[in-house]
């Protein structure tokens, strides 16, 4: 059963569940062959590592007919999803499946003893031991004591085996232990049948373990919120639950605090810690206008921020939603592992009986020595451990990309990025800031300080980016802004005004020539400076050029050695932008970067289908916006943003906090997941070949063949959850 059809959601409503003790890859096969054959689902998207079951379905489908075949094969259904569902249901605890049953509670439900899996496996394996002290004190009372003990366990086992088989999952591993535990009795061999079958529930709950392990690190991000919040009410404050507050609610956040919502600063200044958020390690500077996120922490200052976003939808919540939305859509790798599951089982089954059956009718071989071997054959067939090997590693890259700020919204994104060959960056506010700073102060008939002094003085109010940017510089100096009086904008010239009685202008270089007479040497500074890129403005007092200034949006501080991390792994880097010939070639050439400059959006689309025709995988990077077609023609687009509705909802991947080095970063975290999964693979077949042949030639027998695949399960997502760990 395929993923929802986007299609098909226009006009279907969509309900996603949270799902206990759904802990591999076969359980997700179980679900989405169960619930596909539910008359009027029309798509099923499973994530193992979010624990969550999506279903697209008619509108007029009752909740019960979702939830029933869950509960069927064992597994608890808590609800739907705030604000990703329509609705919610509850599967009872008093339907028959929770007397032994574990999958009704999933492992990082609590303690590993406390779960039904590890009642279970604990029940199983006290069984266990009472029949081999029984043994021993009454001999003849010995097969009937392991008899009774492999019940313990092979009887929920075996009711989960048929209902998969009644749901559409015949060769399920539940019903691959049922043969081999009744097949292992028939001829004599109830010890081991009943270690197998405590062995098999030992190597499930591992499985839970590790499942909970990788849920959890997602999952901790929600932990970051807190749980109340200081609202602002009239002149008073008071404790609120974080999750009630709505936009418009002002709060009160004290140094030390945790942002309990995103929101815009209203007044007060302060260093925040984004690293929970964005991954960036050096705290920044906000103050009145800027926006904050919910889960950062608040330094040393007292802010009063007015809520833009409810709980469900601020940017902690956004990413674990999109996290767990981008598990549910799977990896080419993954799918083509699931492909060749559905016949590998199978295809183990046949092996295991012509192994039982043929060398005796064939050879005159001894009928129990082959049967038991065709019954190890069955065991070491058992497809968890391949299944789970690429969902574990792509469920563990993703989590740790996010951790990281670095959003990739499905395995296939992250599968792709690996392969990327040529990265296409937009300039402004992807390889620059985004905004114009002053370069360079150029004294003519006045000291540079004056004349930053005298143009902030004009410039003071207003909005433009040049204004903010020429303020912003005198702020640094720590320059006055002298009041101007007499304040007239020249549209499309600059802006005019009095200060102490001398009359400024501040004007561009083009109105400053045609209004005075500059000098050759003026003439020539300017020249070169728009040579470089950078818009001039030229300061007039009392009709003489008294200076200019110099702006330019400069390049991220990252820029250079970003793009040099991606030489550094053989990718190939490209600037495309809207901006003048002149800005882009001087940018290009402080960073070491090919420029394609004075684009129109539909011809930066052309460049990148153009490059994809040479046989290039591209990679654009911008800003989601007027970046769009690009990013929708690329192989991957890449969001740079800063935790805003357009770095986290456009695109298929986004980079939370702006730094160009992180295109690299997730080019590599892409390449040691896919090397992972190669290595999970390899892991997995290579113990079921070994094992298999040892089988063959009467090596090895039961235990050592469901220990080769509990072995192997749990080494694989081991392995996978190493990825969580990584920084670089």
């Amino acid at each position: 059963m395929s993923a929802p059809d986007p299609g098909a959601e226009r006009h279907h409503q969509r309900t996603r569940y949270r799902v206990t003790g759904m802990d591999c890859g076969s359980c997700a096969a179980k679900i989405e062959t169960a619930l596909g054959r539910v008359h009027g689902v029309h798509g099923v998207g499973v994530s193992v590592p979010a624990g969550t079951v999506t279903v697209t379905h008619e509108p007029s489908l009752s909740p019960d007919a979702i939830v029933q075949p869950l509960s069927a094969l064992g597994f608890g259904v808590s609800g739907s999803e705030a604000g990703t569902a329509d609705r919610a249901q509850s599967a009872g605890s008093g339907d028959g499946h929770d007397h032994g049953h574990d999958h009704r509670h999933g492992a990082g439900d609590g303690a590993w003893w406390s779960t039904g899996k590890g009642r279970l496996a604990i029940a199983s394996g006290a069984a266990l031991v009472a029949a081999y002290a029984l043994g021993k004190l009454v001999p003849a009372t010995e097969s009937w004591a392991f008899l009774l003990a492999m019940a313990v366990g092979l009887v929920p086992t075996a009711r989960r085996a048929f209902a998969a088989a009644r749901t559409g999952t015949p060769f399920s591993i539940e019903m691959l232990m049922t043969i081999a535990a009744v097949g292992a009795v028939v001829i004599g061999a109830t010890e081991e049948a009943a270690m197998v079958v405590f062995l098999f529930l030992v190597g499930e709950l591992l499985e839970g373990v590790a499942a909970g392990r990788a849920r959890a690190s997602i999952q901790g991000l929600t932990k970051l919120m807190p749980d109340t919040a200081l609202v602002e009410v009239g002149s008073r404050t008071r404790s609120a639950p974080a999750a009630s507050l709505a936009v418009g609610m002002v709060i009160l956040v004290r140094p030390g605090d945790r942002v309990a919502a995103d929101g815009v600063i209203l007044s007060g200044e302060s260093a925040l810690d984004e690293a929970p958020v964005t991954g960036e390690s050096v705290p920044r500077r906000k103050g009145e206008g800027d926006a904050v996120f919910a889960g950062t922490i608040n330094g040393d200052g007292v802010l009063r921020v007015r809520v833009t976003a409810a709980a469900r939808d601020n940017t902690i919540a956004r990413v674990v939603r999109l996290v767990e939305e981008a598990q549910e859509s799977k990896a080419p790798t993954e799918r083509f592992i699931d492909r060749f599951s559905r016949f590998y089982t199978p295809g183990v089954v046949v092996v295991a009986a012509l192994v039982a059956v043929l060398p005796p009718l064939v050879a005159g071989g001894e009928w129990g020595d082959w049967i038991y071997k065709g019954l190890a054959i069955l065991l070491i067939g058992c497809p968890c451990a391949l299944v789970i090997s690429t969902p574990a590693a792509i469920a563990a890259g993703l989590s740790n990309g996010a951790r990281r700020g670095l959003l990739l919204k499905g395995g296939a994104v992250l599968e792709t990025l690996g392969g990327i060959t040529t990265v296409a960056f937009d300039k402004t506010g992807t390889l620059t800031e985004g905004r114009p700073k002053v370069t360079d102060v150029v004294a003519f008939e006045r000291p540079e300080a004056v004349v930053l002094t005298l143009a902030a003085g004009l410039e003071a109010g207003s909005s433009h980016p040049l204004a903010k940017a020429i303020l912003a510089a005198a702020q640094q100096r720590g320059l006055p802004s002298p009041a101007a009086t007499e304040t007239v904008a020249l549209p499309g010239q600059g802006v005019s005004g009095r200060i102490d009685g001398h009359r400024l202008v501040l004007a561009s270089a083009r109105a400053a020539g045609e209004s005075v007479a500059l000098t050759p040497a003026q003439a020539e500074r300017i020249a070169v400076l728009n040579a470089e890129g950078k818009t001039v403005s030229v300061l007039l007092e009392d009709g003489v050029a008294a200076g200019l200034l110099a702006m330019r949006d400069e390049p991220r501080d990252d820029a250079k050695s970003g793009l040099a991390a991606l030489r550094a792994i053989g990718i190939r880097s490209l600037m495309v932008t809207g901006d003048t010939a002149a800005t882009a070639k001087a940018i290009a050439a402080d960073l070491g970067i090919e420029p394609r400059a004075e684009l129109l959006p539909e011809d930066k689309q052309r460049i990148v289908r153009e490059l994809q025709a040479r046989g290039e995988r591209v990679a654009k990077v911008g800003d989601g916006i007027n970046d769009a077609p690009a990013l929708a023609a690329a192989d991957v687009g890449i969001a740079m943003g800063g935790g805003t509705d357009v770095a986290l909802e456009t695109a298929d991947a986004a980079v939370l906090h702006g730094r160009v080095g992180d295109v690299a970063a997730m080019v590599l975290l892409s390449r040691r997941t896919m090397a992972n999964i190669r290595q999970n693979i390899t892991l997995a077949l290579g113990l079921k070949a070994v094992f298999l042949v040892t089988t063959v030639i009467g090596v090895t027998g039961l235990w050592p063949a469901i220990l080769a695949d509990t072995g192997a399960t749990v080494l694989v997502t081991a392995n996978a959850l190493r990825l969580l760990s990584l920084r670089s």
